[in-house]
């Protein structure tokens, strides 16, 4: 079974992924993976030909500040770098599920339904967390300011329109217990 677990921005899914992992799951963070396909030569080439030069640095590591500025602040940027992207991240995840047959897949991605991949699911596992503590958690991770953070969540799907498309909801409110909720969540999983 391929789980799809995915939660806005600063939601706590990372963390959500950590507990599955724990509990024996394969789990695929889109993500990060996708980061690491900025670093595929082609890739790299239509980066480059998208967005220029200075979204690498001299020694060939991305310009993430460079790359977020441009494309949160320009939707066909956006558009243009997730072409590039989402099919080299899919590519990656067939491999990565030859290489676990038999093993509840967990596949973290934060753009699961913005980027058409919920149908491809068994099932959609969604992390939910209220605004004020996303921005809080971000401030915290990222050190970014509260506009910056701001337009990142909202080019995100919100969370009302994920809980309709979604088969289960972990709630990351920090006053709800994580792991318990997480165990019946894989209970159910386990039992689908």
């Amino acid at each position: 079974m391929i789980v799809g677990l995915t939660g806005g921005i600063g939601s706590g899914k990372s963390t959500v992924a950590q507990i599955f992992e724990v509990l024996g799951c394969a789990v695929y963070n889109s993500d990060e993976r996708a980061k690491e396909m900025y670093y595929l030569p082609e890739v790299k080439q239509k980066v480059i030909e998208i967005l220029g030069k200075e979204a690498y640095y001299y020694e060939g590591k991305i310009n993430k500040d460079f790359i977020s500025l441009k494309i949160f602040n320009d939707r066909s940027f956006l558009e243009k770098i997730n072409a590039v992207i989402h099919p080299a991240v899919a590519n990656d995840f067939k491999d990565f599920l030859s290489k676990h047959p038999n093993k509840l897949i967990i596949k973290e991605s934060a753009l699961l339904f913005e980027a058409d991949l919920a149908d491809k699911m068994d099932k959609i596992v969604l992390v939910t967390s209220p605004l004020k503590l996303k921005i809080e958690r971000l401030k915290k991770r990222d050190n970014s300011s509260e506009e910056q953070i701001t337009k990142r969540i909202n080019s995100q799907l919100p969370d009302e329109e994920k809980i309709v498309k979604s088969d289960l909801v972990i709630i990351n409110d920090e006053q709800t217990p994580l792991i318990p909720e997480v165990l019946e969540v894989y209970k159910k999983l386990s039992n689908a």
